[in-house]
């Protein structure tokens, strides 16, 4: 195709608007246009990435025996309200009435409308296991869409959804998605880790794995061990507990006046001591009520964590009114200790620690030398804590690493969370009616093309991998005047094209720098360059945008060479099993 005819508008300057680099370079690569907040039209060439991504997806999926179909987009309250989740999914439900005032919302997710549909119409053990997916628009009314694709309230979206007969069956499903997800990322030319994670507000009892793009703009932390294969979310990453200084004998509580201060630091301060020794104390509210949740002084509270073990629907930090009525104090000066009106959680930590430092429950007062077990005991103990960099790995003695990711794709087992609320049963071979067991799969399309971009660019624009870039080479020719150069320039595009090279010519009435920056704007892999030497001496010069190394080959041998290097690159990209 020619250059003059792709409807791509680049652009010189940065958009006001954009924040992170793939928002930036794809707006001005020509790529996406904004229609409202998180909502973005594709253009021409940033279509082209995003059918090249379904493809790698389509082909996986239905390697593993997925059958695509497609679910509606406006799906029924009631079967959101028959699963549960009408009420408790959120403000980033896209909610509507029809003419006749029947509520229905734009599917974020359609867990409720295939379950619905499965148990309509497989009665039988016999029809399971299925592998059921769809590629499809997907509608977050997102508090703040930013960030581009990243975060939009319009999205693309692969969500397979399993059925079995029951827990093994699902582990097997579990086990075909996150090798194709795997082989996915792989082919798309991606480096990425998968790590456990926290279901949200998917649900489901069993395990999930989210797929990170390693990317210093992540929005999500990660942890991973130095020595085995152990990776998780910040959010659900597990904890070992310090073994702290258990052994040392406990002294006689005694509270002490530490007027103003209110914060670790504070405290630290004041009484000369490091934050190791504290112990800090947080009053949260839920739906249902009000505890106290206590860490280690240089800890932070896992509010996932922690509301996952509430089994809460809503957590946040109380007001300061609820902690003077708890506590009696003001805020900062809460502690465990005489604290009987409301529910302890403890961390694993806290319990090893001897001779701590707490809040008085009195304000501008502490205690020192409070014992766990001796001077309060907690109604629960568990792993409440984020877990940082530099802490010990929870399956080997490897130290944990921290790096930033983006989450291009989420594998969950579901168990029987909405076969169980939906009536989702089949008759096994002794003709006993049992609930089938579900998992979900998805893979963020839009997401996946602006993690690339996230991952592989540099000060002059995108560096696409070659499995997934809008077009394998450009064809330049330096002077639009010169008529051997065009002509050159056309038979080796046409060329290209008739052996299988994804090629696009610059054909426009442009200076020579502008076509080299906009070629390295939109990332084109290889850019085929034909001037003065390819009339006169019969070369071409052919400039790898990943790697900037230039190569001069005769005019005829530049179509085999180029040909090559694209197969070879698309050859590395495919797993090897």
């Amino acid at each position: 195709m020619k250059i003059s005819e792709i409807f791509a508008p680049t652009l010189r300057e940065v958009p006001a608007e954009a924040e992170v680099i793939s928002h930036i370079l794809m707006l001005r690569a020509g790529m996406i246009r904004k229609a409202a907040s998180g909502v973005y039209t594709f253009l021409p060439l940033g279509y082209r990435v995003m059918k090249k991504v379904i493809q790698i997806v389509r082909e996986e999926m239905d390697k593993k025996g997925g059958q695509e179909l497609m679910l509606p987009i406006i799906q029924p309250a009631e079967l959101w309200m028959e699963s549960g989740r009408w009420h408790v999914y959120g403000d980033e439900l896209f909610r509507l009435k029809d003419r006749h005032g029947r509520d229905f919302a734009l599917g974020p997710t359609h867990e409720e409308i295939i379950t619905d549909l499965v148990k309509g119409d497989v009665r039988s053990y016999k029809q399971l296991p299925l592998l059921l997916y769809q590629i499809q628009n997907k509608y977050r009314d997102e508090r703040r869409p930013r960030f581009g694709l990243m975060r939009g309230r319009e999205f693309i979206m692969k969500d397979l959804y399993s059925f079995d007969r029951d827990q093994e069956g699902l582990d097997v499903s579990y086990q075909k998605m996150y090798d194709a997800y795997a082989r996915i990322f792989t082919r798309c030319g991606l480096q990425f880790r998968p790590v456990e994670a926290d279901p949200g507000a998917i649900g489901g009892s069993g395990g999930t794995h989210e797929f990170m793009v390693v990317a210093d703009s992540g929005e999500a932390a990660i942890v991973y061990c130095d020595t085995c294969n152990y990776a998780a979310n910040v959010e659900k990453a597990e904890a070992v507990p310090d073994s702290g200084n258990i052994a040392e004998e406990m002294k006689e509580m005694q509270e002490i006046s530490t007027p103003g201060a209110r914060t670790i630091d504070e405290v630290t301060g004041f009484l000369k001591v490091n934050s190791e020794s504290l112990v800090k104390t947080l009053i949260y509210q839920t739906e249902a009520e009000t505890i106290a949740a206590i860490v280690r002084g240089d800890r932070e509270i896992n509010e996932i964590k922690l509301q996952n073990l509430l089994g809460s629907l809503h957590l946040e930090m109380a007001d300061e009114r609820t902690v003077r009525e708890i506590t009696g104090a003001a805020p900062g000066f809460a502690g465990p200790v005489g604290l009987s009106e409301i529910r302890i959680i403890a961390d694993s930590e806290v319990m090893q620690m001897r001779n701590t430092i707490t809040g008085a429950n009195k304000t501008d007062t502490h205690i020192i030398n409070v014992n766990p077990g001796r001077d309060f005991v907690p109604e629960r103990i568990a792993d409440i804590r984020l877990v940082k960099a530099g802490e010990k790995c929870p399956r080997c003695e490897g130290i944990l690493l921290e790096a930033r990711g983006i989450e291009v794709g989420q594998v969950f087992k579901l168990g029987t969370k909405y076969s169980e609320a939906m009536g989702a049963r089949y008759l096994d071979e002794n003709g006993r009616e049992k609930l089938m067991v579900m998992g979900c799969y998805g893979v963020g399309v839009s997401r996946t093309v602006a993690a690339s971009i996230e991952q592989n660019h540099d000060q002059d624009g995108i560096i696409w991998p070659m499995p997934i870039a809008p077009f394998h080479a450009v064809v330049v020719p330096v002077s639009f005047k010169d008529e051997q150069q065009l002509k050159l320039a056309q038979q080796i595009y046409n060329s290209l094209n008739d052996s299988g090279v994804e090629a696009v010519i610059d054909d426009r009435n442009e200076r020579p720098g502008v076509k080299f920056k906009d070629a390295d704007l939109i990332g084109f892999p290889l850019r085929v360059i034909v001037g003065t030497k390819a009339v006169e001496e019969g070369t071409v010069e052919i400039k790898h945008r990943r790697t900037g190394d230039v190569r001069t080959v005769a005019v005829t041998n530049a179509v085999s060479v180029i040909r090559k290097i694209v197969s070879d690159e698309l050859a590395e990209s495919m797993p090897s099993s």
